[in-house]
């Protein structure tokens, strides 16, 4: 028998990579503008031949450079380890217990969790979904996630999401007056009528006070949630407008680890929770969490990584809507999920099943 058989695979190197693609439309939201997404791309590699691979979205070009010299010296560190995301995972925090594992150094964590997943499905030649003990061909509802801010923009963009298929969209709110807020609703209903599901998220930009009045006075709208009103780490200040709201109360995103969304759950701070993948610590982190959530009878949707977020939300038992926010697609050969009637379902590829168009990841490579 060959040597490298002997054994499961393990970890041989890791080689990352950074580009910054063009988000188009661009995406506007109460903090600012995003013309461009800085992406960190990485292939973990192992003895087996089998290449694991996943991506950050490193939100500000300034995180790029750090965030993939963390992956770098973290992902050394594993070469040599068997390939059990779970146990790498975990080696990988004990390892950064002094620095702390939110931020960047939770992103590189979860990053190299990611593709440490891909891989095992890659060499257990099963869909990441299946791997997981998953229906792979449970369709999930998904919502399109708008990038205007204007309501002219914003409701041309809702018809076109509702022609492509979505039956939900959701709006960035955050302006500078509740006046301007329906404004934007009333066009967009205008454009896509009253039978498709409307969400807000206004990315942390009110105080408690502020948030409280605009929920209460966006009752009688029929929203499908109000995401992230308040200071995402202020969980008292989300429970309380979530208690006094008619409208559910979505939050989740910057949760960095399963134990922090299980403070979110144990604050009643939301009514429904959207886990990133990469943020909160990776796959492992993610169904962690999302266990926490189904016992607490708290619905799960997903933020961002449509490639990987297809396969969890279809084995998480409590599963919500998927966010189709596409930015790795500049970059991506394949691996985005399969549509069906206006859902989706996970790639039928082993692993996650991502793999990069090299043409691409040349032409947008950082400086």
């Amino acid at each position: 028998m060959d040597a490298v058989t002997h054994h499961s695979p393990r970890v041989q190197r890791v080689i990352v990579r950074t580009v910054v693609v063009p988000v188009t439309p661009p995406l506007h939201n109460a903090v600012g503008t995003i013309a461009t997404a800085p992406l960190v791309l990485l292939d973990l590699h192992t003895d087996h031949g089998v290449t694991g691979r996943a991506y950050a979205f490193a939100y500000a070009g300034a995180a790029l450079a750090a965030l993939a010299s963390l992956t770098v010296a973290l992902g050394e560190s594993l070469v040599g380890q068997p390939l059990a995301p779970a146990a790498l995972t975990e080696r990988l925090r004990a390892r950064a217990r002094l620095l702390g594992t939110d931020g960047l150094v939770g992103m590189a964590i979860g990053l190299l969790d990611m593709a440490a997943w891909d891989a095992l499905g890659r060499a257990a030649d099963l869909p990441l979904a299946r791997l997981l003990g998953a229906d792979g061909d449970q369709p999930i509802d998904t919502y399109c996630s708008l990038r205007g801010w204007s309501a002219q923009d914003v409701a041309a963009q809702a018809g076109e999401a509702v022609a492509a298929g979505f039956r939900a969209v959701k709006l960035k709110f955050g302006h500078k007056t509740l006046a301007a807020e329906r404004e934007v609703l009333r066009a967009v209903r205008e454009a896509i009528g009253t039978e498709v599901a409307v969400m807000v998220d206004y990315n942390q930009a009110l105080g408690v006070p502020e948030a409280l009045h605009r929920a209460r006075a966006l009752a009688d709208e029929g929203l499908a949630w109000i995401e992230e009103p308040v200071l995402a780490t202020d969980h008292e200040g989300h429970a309380r407008v979530a208690a006094a709201a008619e409208t559910p109360i979505m939050l989740g995103e910057n949760c960095w680890s399963a134990a922090d969304l299980g403070r979110v759950l144990a604050a009643g701070a939301g009514d429904y929770v959207m886990p990133d993948v990469n943020k909160i610590g990776g796959v492992t982190a993610w169904m962690a969490g999302a266990a926490l959530a189904d016992a607490a009878g708290v619905p799960v949707s997903s933020h961002l990584y449509i490639e990987h977020s297809a396969h969890l939300l279809a084995a998480c038992p409590g599963r919500h809507y998927l966010e189709y926010l596409d930015l790795a697609a500049p970059i991506r050969a394949a691996g985005a999920p399969r549509w069906s009637d206006g859902r989706v379902m996970p790639g039928l590829a082993a692993g996650a099943g991502l793999e990069w168009d090299e043409d691409a990841v040349a032409r947008y490579q950082a400086a």
